[in-house]
């Protein structure tokens, strides 16, 4: 191939173009951005755009300038008694309440019995959702036999089923833990379920074509290309896991996050339970950073688009 044609596709057909190529092959005024046009082949050259850069700073900094714009607007209104105290604690307030709680060791055994909550919930939501997946994802009999019954509950409320927990369960760990399982274990099912679903049929194709059993082709073909759609429904689950704690705490809580809002709500002690709200989201996000990550590390093999 010449050239002229890696460039145009074809030759220039007229000669006054073609006497011009080496300019534009070097850059020129054109800026096309290949290499030299010597006796060896073209070397092509990456093209940096110049225009449309926003600012390059760290991207964490970036990060970081909406709540801290938020934070400031907050401190300046409770300053200037826009924001009244006992409608809303100030920034202040609130990093001095927490400082007492953590110095105290309230707010350490309460995160503590939230997370083993949490836990117990995830892993057990975990297994109620995505045992059900495999069984109507790989198979039309599974999916026969259970899909319909979980696209039906799933429409129920699952906040209001608390009721018949407390009914059946008690109002001990059980109906908390039972609470946060349920709202995990849908979304697992609906999202391995589609990730297994959406495993190209060409590749299953492909894998029979090579011999694969029909363990080896879940193994090696459906169970990785559904792996995307399980990393999604596990994000989605742990923070349907956080919002069912909140809920379920409330049911008779001695201890726990809920159990400190709900005290300071009989209070009036809005800075208590918006340090109980912080510690929520700082949980979540930390949860989430640790499925991204776990992400990063489990789909190496698909490149994805991050953004420009």
């Amino acid at each position: 191939m010449t050239v002229d044609q890696a460039v145009y596709g074809h030759a220039p057909p007229d000669p006054s173009v073609q006497a011009e190529w080496p300019s534009l092959a070097k850059g020129g005024e054109a800026g096309v951005g290949s290499a030299s046009c010597g006796d060896g082949p073209p070397v092509l050259e990456r093209v940096v755009p110049v225009s449309g850069r926003g600012w390059s700073g760290p991207r964490w900094l970036r990060r970081a300038v909406g709540p801290v714009v938020l934070l400031v607007l907050w401190q300046v209104f409770s300053g200037s008694g826009v924001l009244e105290g006992d409608v809303l604690a100030s920034p202040g307030t609130i990093a001095g309440t927490a400082g007492d709680l953590v110095s105290d060791g309230t707010l350490p055994s309460a995160m503590l019995v939230s997370l083993q909550r949490v836990a117990v919930g995830l892993l057990l939501g975990g297994v109620a959702g995505v045992v059900p997946a495999l069984a109507s994802g790989l198979s039309r009999l599974g999916e026969d036999l259970v899909d319909a019954t979980v696209q039906m509950l799933r429409s129920i409320p699952w906040v209001g089923v608390i009721p018949l927990f407390i009914i059946w369960l008690g109002i001990g760990e059980a109906p908390k833990i039972a609470l946060i399982a349920l709202g995990v274990a849908f979304h697992l099912y609906l999202n391995v379920y589609a990730g297994i679903r959406g495993v190209d049929a060409q590749l299953v194709e492909a894998g029979t074509s090579l011999g694969l059993s029909r363990w080896g082709l879940i193994r090696h073909v459906v169970l990785p290309g559904a792996l995307p759609g399980a990393m999604t429904g596990l994000r989605y689950s742990l923070a349907t896991a956080w919002l069912a704690l909140v809920f379920g705490e409330q049911v008779n809580a001695d201890d726990g996050l809920g159990f400190l809002m709900n005290q300071a709500r009989e209070f009036f002690r809005t800075d208590v339970i918006v340090v109980c709200l912080v510690v929520y989201a700082i949980l979540g996000l930390i949860a989430d950073f640790l499925v991204r990550t776990l992400e990063r590390l489990l789909l190496q093999w698909r490149p994805t688009f991050t953004g420009q």
